[in-house]
């Protein structure tokens, strides 16, 4: 799939970028992978840990649709992961969100269109089903941008699609290592939002996996979503600390009990498969696919109308699952 290609990664000195650049180096003979990004110490950081020949990196913004096209140039594939993800920042800081998660998403396609990309996916979350907040928010215009740009390539041989998954474990702002650093600062409690919270649970190696896969499964227009477990945060604080006394802090801003990842009113555009869902697109693209049928040939169907997928009816994580995770995150850092 990545052998002799030359694929970019916006956001690419990020977590996920780290491992997917990782994955590529070892499992395909890429021709080049480019890293765009923002940061220059994270780049020097990274080119340093990688030091591959095959490595190319650009500081560069996606805001900046110039910078983007010069990046591209040459390239056949880009992963979108850049964005700004911290649900309280954006809050306060809208415009700034809107500028990288929906303007910043339309360069990202206008260059790829102008550096005629084969495939573009840009990942998403499981805050852009039905949002509440602002990064939702944006991350669903993206999504529908993404989705739409493939009514624009003309005679052109570009596809986009997208990935939504959910949380991933040990991110930071999450649930996760604010608990490990409590117990490791021996904290009078842990601060528990809602114990009876939930959320989807993905590692980022199964997170780039399914990135991967995407790229091979998509025909263009495609929301790929995977089955996730989930666990509660009360769940979370047993395994982690049995012991500890809990305070109760409540629900912050911009936050849900659970997460979707299809929703209700897209029942009549999703469609099962063994371990993923995808939602069709909703708009006519002047091509026609069989969504049922991926390109791997894997067979699914229409779920039921009125289905949802949310963190508290899907399959739950076990103890001994969560505790692999969490060996593996601690040995990972």
């Amino acid at each position: 799939m990545f052998n002799n290609k030359t694929i970019l990664i916006t956001g690419g000195t990020g977590s996920f970028g780290q491992v997917f650049v990782k994955k590529i180096l070892s499992k395909f003979k890429a021709k080049k992978i480019i890293v765009f990004s923002r940061d220059e110490l994270k780049q020097s950081i990274m080119r340093k840990k990688f030091n591959s020949d095959l490595l190319r990196f650009f500081i560069g913004d996606v805001r900046d649709i110039n910078r983007l096209n010069e990046a591209m140039w040459g390239c056949d594939y880009v992963v979108h992961a850049a964005a700004l993800k911290q649900v309280d920042v954006a809050e306060y800081n809208p415009t700034e969100c809107i500028k990288t998660n929906i303007n910043g998403a339309q360069n990202v396609i206008k260059a790829s269109i102008e550096q005629k990309i084969t495939k573009v996916i840009a990942l998403s979350t499981d805050k852009a089903a039905n949002p509440i907040n602002l990064y939702g928010a944006t991350k669903l215009a993206s999504d529908k941008l993404f989705i739409a740009a493939n009514n624009f390539v003309g005679g052109k041989n570009i596809k986009f699609s997208v990935v939504r998954y959910g949380n991933v474990f040990g991110s930071r702002g999450s649930v996760i290592p604010v608990f490990l650093s409590q117990i490791e600062n021996r904290s009078k409690y842990l601060t528990i939002t809602n114990p009876d919270m939930s959320r989807f649970i993905i590692t980022l190696d199964q997170g780039v996996d399914f990135v991967i896969k995407s790229f091979k499964r998509m025909k263009g227009g495609e929301i790929f979503i995977p089955k996730l477990p989930s666990i509660t945060v009360k769940e979370i604080a047993d395994i982690l600390a049995p012991k500890f006394k809990r305070k109760i802090i409540g629900i912050r801003p911009g936050e849900k009990m659970h997460e979707i990842m299809c929703p209700i009113d897209d029942s009549i555009n999703t469609i099962e498969f063994e371990d993923f869902f995808l939602i069709k697109p909703t708009i006519q693209f002047n091509h026609k696919f069989d969504f049922s049928n991926t390109s791997l040939n894997e067979k699914g169907k229409k779920v039921k109308i009125g289905f949802e997928y949310r963190s508290d009816n899907t399959t739950k994580l076990s103890k001994k699952e969560f505790t692999k995770m969490l060996k593996n995150f601690n040995e990972s850092k």
